[in-house]
């Protein structure tokens, strides 16, 4: 047998050897993904009237859940109160939301003591009871997370400062 045959055999040999342990790891891994390939293989087809379907109902779960869950906390806001989350959130939610919507503290701002005078208000015209100690720790907490933004509005232009030019819209340009 001369040198050529010889390595034309060879390589022959080494392309099955390498189509037989190539098809042993496809069998392998068959064999191990088995119940997750016959799964997507054999899932269910659905109508787009059934997709809708089923992802309203999913959305009605996470719905549900959410109201079950009333003191669930997300990104740091108390779900079914919208007020921010701190250690003192029962007691705000007790003490406020008992006779107002949580609405009325989140739409509004004011320093500690513009706070403090909404409450002295209510409890000159509302009939809200005194406080005690827990005004304190809620005036704190109003203070802290429902304090007036600093503005993002530019400040407005001094007119006689700006430099004007005049905008020629004269078709011909002169």
């Amino acid at each position: 047998m001369d040198q050529d045959h010889r390595h034309n055999l060879w390589s022959l040999f080494t392309l099955l050897l390498n189509v037989f342990i190539t098809g042993m790891i496809i069998l392998s891994v068959y064999i191990l993904l088995k119940n997750q390939i016959d799964d997507f293989i054999d899932k269910p087809k659905y109508s787009k009237e059934q997709l809708v379907e089923i992802a309203d109902r999913s959305r009605l779960l996470r719905i549900q859940k959410r109201n079950d869950n009333w003191n669930l906390i997300e990104n740091g806001i108390h779900v079914n109160t919208g007020l921010k989350a701190d250690k003192n959130i029962q007691l705000i939610i007790g003490s406020c939301t008992s006779c107002h919507s949580a609405k009325l503290i989140t739409q509004n701002r004011a320093t500690r003591s513009g706070w403090k005078s909404m409450i002295r208000w209510m409890q000159e015209t509302q009939g809200l009871t005194d406080l005690g100690s827990n005004e304190t720790i809620i005036l704190d907490y109003l203070a802290k997370h429902y304090a007036p933004k600093q503005s993002g509005r530019r400040q407005n232009l001094d007119l006689k400062e700006v430099e004007w030019y005049i905008l020629n819209l004269d078709k011909n340009g002169g």
